[in-house]
């Protein structure tokens, strides 16, 4: 379980990275929002590598369900648009799949 909250803190630092330069290159704010930016980007990366995994591109693979669903709620808490039912419905299968790709070498799946 302490991979989830890795991989959500992971989600939160790379979303708020992205969303720096968005504003910045689409909203037109100040190119001093690259600053928080790359050091937002950086945690990401660090965080990331927190994940109990024997190799980086499964932890990545997982990865990405857990930053689907963390990219839906930085829709609702921070764009303030509401994520629709078929928004969730496929971050939830693809959670599902973040768990079978993390957990499935544990399970002796091969």
């Amino acid at each position: 379980m302490l991979n989830y909250l890795w991989f959500f803190l992971a989600a939160l630092f790379e979303i708020a990275g992205c969303y720096a330069f968005w504003m910045w290159l689409r909203l037109g704010k100040s190119a001093w929002w690259v600053v928080p930016g790359l050091l937002s980007l950086s945690l990401f990366a660090l965080l990331l590598t927190r994940v109990e995994a024997a190799y980086a591109g499964r932890a990545y693979a997982a990865y990405g369900g857990v930053y689907i669903v963390a990219s839906l709620l930085w829709l609702a808490a921070v764009e303030r648009t509401r994520p629709m039912l078929s928004d969730w419905l496929g971050a939830a299968i693809c959670l599902l799949g973040a768990a079978i790709i993390l957990f499935g070498p544990r399970l002796g799946w091969r």
